[in-house]
Parts: C-alpha cells; structure tokens; sequence
C-alpha cells in the first residue's frame, strides 16, 4: 500500500498547453470500506477517531494568506490583533513554537518543523523572531512581510518587506486601512 501526500500550495498551478486536453467536473469518488477489502490490505491500519475543527477562516496548510504571531505578543489575548488582520484579509492565522508552548494559542496553530508546513502567496509575520524551526515551515511562502521592533531580528534575512516597529502600534493601524 503506497500513500502520498502533497501540499497543493508548495506549487504553481500547471498551465493547460494543449486544447486536447480535456478537464471534467464529474470524476467520481468511491468510499470504500475495511469489508470489501482483504484482511492483508485493512489488517495493518485502523481508523482510531475522526475529527473535524470548524473555522471561519481557511484551514492553514491551504491558506493563500497566513498571518503568524510569535512571542512578541506577550499574552494570548494579544492574539485578537493578528485574528483581526487575518480576519481583514480572509487569511489563516498560524503561530510559532514558543507561542503554543506559552499557551497563547491552540497547537494546530503552529508553523513550522513541528507543526504544519505553509506557503501562502503572503505571509506575515508579527512579533516573531525568526527561529529555523519556524522558518522551515514558512520559507516557501511567495511573498513574507515581517513585522518586529528588532532590527536584528532573523525573520528579516528571509523577508520580502520588513517593518522595523512596536507590533501593538503598527496592527491596529493597518488593520483599519483595509
């Protein structure tokens, strides 16, 4: 048994060259159980829970827009700053490491080595330094804006655009000019 998985927004679309090409909206999908199978090919894996989360906004891994807040934000109700850009621009809302680990956020939030790997067309990044663990999981974003009052801050090496400023001032107003 061979599984893969792809993460559709690590590539570009593939443009449609050839007119002999043919596209359809009506390719059928076929549950299949464990009992119209053998016991060699469902013996080895079982379903143990399912569970669905149900948000708003996009699930993160498939995002075109990620807004992400690491620990510069101090607490987790600071965190209602990157909901309401990522709100104002229909985008998903990640985090860092070290702000899951503070509690500032749930874990399925997290980007990175050890949580979920993104590449949205934009990404932001507030008030995170720019650790690798982090950076391994966003590095194929298309365009990365940081925002971080430390000019030396590692997130600036790998950034598009960087905005050298205190997160608490810079949010709320450019969340209200959009």
């Amino acid at each position: 048994l061979n599984i893969t998985s792809v993460r559709p927004s690590a590539f570009e679309p593939v443009a449609v060259r050839d007119s002999a090409v043919l596209i359809s909206d009506d390719a059928s999908v076929k549950a299949v159980s464990c009992a119209e199978l053998s016991d060699e090919a469902c013996g080895v894996s079982r379903v143990v829970d399912v569970s669905v989360s149900e948000s708003v906004r996009p699930e993160l891994g498939a995002a075109r827009v990620v807004v992400s807040g690491g620990r510069g934000l101090k607490s987790g109700e600071n965190f209602a700053l990157v909901n309401a850009l990522a709100d104002k621009l229909g985008g998903a809302v990640g985090a860092t490491r070290a702000a899951v680990d503070a509690g500032y956020c749930p874990n399925d939030m997290q980007v990175g080595q050890t949580g979920k790997i993104v590449a949205p067309e934009l990404y932001i990044a507030v008030g995170l330094s720019g650790a690798i663990q982090h950076l391994a999981g966003m590095k194929d974003s298309k365009v990365i804006v940081a925002v971080n009052k430390d000019p030396d801050a590692p997130i600036f090496q790998l950034a598009d655009y960087g905005l050298v400023a205190d997160l608490f001032e810079t949010l709320p107003e450019l969340t209200s000019k959009l």
